[in-house]
């Protein structure tokens, strides 16, 4: 999973991916190799809500410890700032051998495995990496989420045109309408033109906070998921 911005709910469709693999009785683990921007609880705990997202998305199916921090996200910083920023803030460097190693924790027990990046794909994730680097070391096809609104075509094909400049494959776009104000009626029009301009299918739109899933004219549809991260950009189905 990668973004054309911060913020723009990657880790909400990440979440909603992976709880349809669930109901569909795929064995699903979820993944961030790096996070930043912490918050506390009353006991002075750190808590980082992406990660607290995940883990519910398939808490159901895991015991408590397979999907402890250390497991979804090995390296998490405090500071809201760019990893290689966050870590310096603390007096620490990104360890990019265990943000690679870390997978190897579910490598043996998943069918499919959610990997949410940090940022967008050029975001730096280290000193000398950025986020594309790094899903080039896992080479699993990527899903871009975008906006719904204003901007969204650009942000999309700029973010395709990194991704097959580096050798990536964009498996597919999903719209998501990350603010209520997102104007909803450009959506089909936006798709139209991503799917044209860039060579790459737009699977659907998340509605605002919306866990019913993706809609596509109208109605609502589930992507073969599993299929998806399996096949070519042409075996793509609707199920």
């Amino acid at each position: 999973m990668t973004g054309t911005d911060t913020g723009i709910g990657k880790t909400h469709v990440a979440s909603l991916i992976a709880r349809q693999l669930v109901s569909c009785g795929v064995r699903v683990g979820v993944y961030k190799p790096v996070c930043s921007g912490a918050e506390f609880d009353t006991s002075g705990r750190a808590r980082w809500d992406d990660i607290e997202r995940l883990r519910e998305a398939v808490r159901d199916e895991w015991p408590g410890d397979t999907l402890s921090d250390e497991a979804i996200c090995p390296q998490r910083f405090l500071a809201p700032l760019a990893p290689p920023l966050a870590a310096r803030a603390e007096g620490r460097t990104v360890d990019l051998a265990l943000l690679k190693s870390g997978a190897d924790h579910w490598s043996s027990r998943v069918d499919v495995l959610v990997v949410e990046g940090a940022g967008g794909l050029l975001a730096p994730v280290s000193k000398t990496t950025n986020g594309a680097d790094l899903a080039r070391e896992f080479g699993y096809p990527l899903i871009v989420v975008a906006r719904c609104g204003l901007g969204t075509i650009n942000h999309s094909l700029l973010t395709i045109e990194a991704a097959e400049r580096r050798g990536l494959r964009v498996a597919g776009i999903v719209l998501n309408q990350a603010r209520p104000e997102d104007d909803l009626a450009l959506a089909t029009d936006n798709a139209v033109e991503i799917a044209t301009r860039g060579g790459v299918p737009v699977l659907g739109v998340i509605i605002w906070q919306s866990t019913a899933g993706l809609q596509r004219d109208g109605r609502t549809v589930t992507i073969d998921w599993r299929a998806l991260a399996q096949c070519n950009m042409s075996d793509t189905r609707v199920i």
